[in-house]
């Protein structure tokens, strides 16, 4: 007779209900869940010195193959100004229409080139340091933040050509060029918080990075770096004049032009611009920061 095997039945597997109480019965937590929104500020704060110190390698190592090495720093937004000054200055005009234009327009393509490489920084943050994203555990926000950091120094060092061509040009030392510091605290959290929402688009989307310096290109053109928007909109429908003037980077390069050169006035500026350059770093700020933050988990994966 043949003999009949029996195999018993298969043990249904736990639900996922019945492994995350055990889990937590046990203490044990998922891998890589993102903290809290407060958890995850403090994490930052704690690598602080870290963020510091990444910026400041970032910074060294970027010109470290180049043969005039940080020399660039001050060229490479100098040189831009240069071809500006010729194609907008001389060819089409501009300076005629704007007192002290040189200084006038170096600052704004310093303070605009500030915005423009924190934001294309950021767009790589993620997706151009996966390897230390997946060896190491930190807030991945250090590194979008670090970018614009690294970038906010490269400006300050920039600033002393920018000093030496103002007093070249007979723009005197004054009381006003405090305010530049401020001015610069508002454009830099600006700067940081854009840097983290690309930052989280670039991580999903390399592409991003690609397209990335034609949106940038097509900014600087409607941000009044080569051009003043109140003298070149008197003409123009009122709502085309306050879209052009509340942009957050002309707000920030008007705040800068205002502190540094006495002969661009308040008249000059948006109404209530410290207020417009306060909400726009609050906005980009805050609500860059939370959108990375959401995202936290999935960075490094995939």
């Amino acid at each position: 007779m043949s003999q009949v095997l029996h195999t018993p039945p298969p043990t249904p597997a736990p639900a996922a209900e019945d492994l995350a109480a055990l889990a937590a019965r046990h203490g044990l937590s998922v891998s890589g869940a993102r903290p809290s929104l407060r958890e995850y500020v403090g994490q930052l704060w704690a690598r602080r010195h870290f963020i510091s110190a990444f910026a400041t390698a970032k910074l060294t190592a970027q010109y470290s193959q180049a043969k005039l090495g940080q020399v660039w720093q001050v060229m490479t937004p100098l040189l831009n100004a240069a071809v500006y000054y010729f194609i907008f200055g001389v060819l089409l005009g501009t300076k005629h229409n704007v007192p002290d234009y040189v200084p006038f327009l170096v600052t704004g393509v310093f303070i605009w080139t500030f915005t423009q490489s924190s934001i294309m920084a950021g767009t790589r943050a993620i997706s151009g340091n996966l390897g230390l994203v997946r060896a190491l555990h930190f807030p991945r926000a250090a590194l979008p933040i670090s970018f614009a950091l690294q970038q906010l120094q490269q400006l300050l060092f920039s600033m002393a050509a920018l000093v030496v061509i103002l007093l070249c040009f007979g723009v005197p030392v004054a009381a006003s060029w405090v305010l530049a510091i401020p001015a610069l605290v508002l454009q830099f959290t600006f700067n940081a918080g854009v840097s983290m929402a690309v930052a989280r688009l670039g991580a999903k989307t390399p592409d991003i990075a690609q397209l990335m310096p034609f949106v940038l290109r097509t900014w600087m053109y409607v941000s009044g770096v080569m051009w003043s928007i109140d003298k070149l909109t008197r003409k123009e429908p009122h709502i085309v004049r306050v879209l052009l003037e509340l942009n957050p980077a002309a707000v920030y390069i008007d705040l800068m032009r205002f502190a540094l050169i006495d002969s661009f006035h308040a008249d000059a500026l948006p109404p209530h611009v410290w207020a417009a350059a306060t909400g726009w770093a609050l906005l980009a700020g805050v609500g860059g920061f939370i959108y990375f933050w959401k995202a936290e988990e999935t960075y490094g994966r995939g």
